[in-house]
């Protein structure tokens, strides 16, 4: 995958309120810290939760690790987020269908799996925690951290 040129990410979770805003918040920091100054944003296929802050235990467990979600509340995606990111990441082979049904067919080379970066971890897919405990959400946040990482070092090539 060629990543020249690409200075905007979204990363799209179901409900845009524990995987994606965590991606975002961890990929957000690393880039910074990494001197690359990026459009970062995240949203969710599903509407349900739109503005509402991320997960109280999805925020606990990065906000320990120093990771901020400060003024993130949840959206859904819009067909402009095709038009207007140059990497649209999916947590989850279901969000991937999802977005291959609404984006624009010229659009849809734009969309990846985050854990095609990941580089510790053999997951394809980064797990929904919402429904376990904080174990979930921990793992989650380990998953983000090594595909951010490894996001990071593709873009730096």
């Amino acid at each position: 995958m060629n990543l020249k040129g690409v200075s905007s990410v979204i990363f799209i979770c179901m409900g845009n309120i524990c995987r994606s805003p965590t991606a975002e918040a961890v990929f957000r920091h690393k880039a910074k810290a990494f001197g690359l100054s990026l459009k970062i944003d995240s949203a969710g296929t599903s509407g349900s939760h739109a503005r509402k802050k991320p997960d109280h235990r999805a925020q606990k467990v990065a906000i320990a690790q120093g990771y901020s979600f400060d003024k993130m509340r949840a959206r859904k995606v819009t067909v402009k987020d095709f038009e207007e990111f140059d990497l649209i990441l999916a947590m989850d082979k279901q969000n991937i269908d999802y977005l291959l049904q609404v984006a624009p067919q010229h659009l849809q080379n734009k969309i990846h799996l985050f854990l095609n970066f990941a580089n510790n971890f053999e997951d394809q897919e980064v797990p929904d925690p919402y429904y376990g405990g904080a174990k979930g959400f921990k793992y989650v946040l380990d998953l983000v951290k090594d595909a951010s990482d490894g996001l990071l070092r593709e873009l730096a090539k």
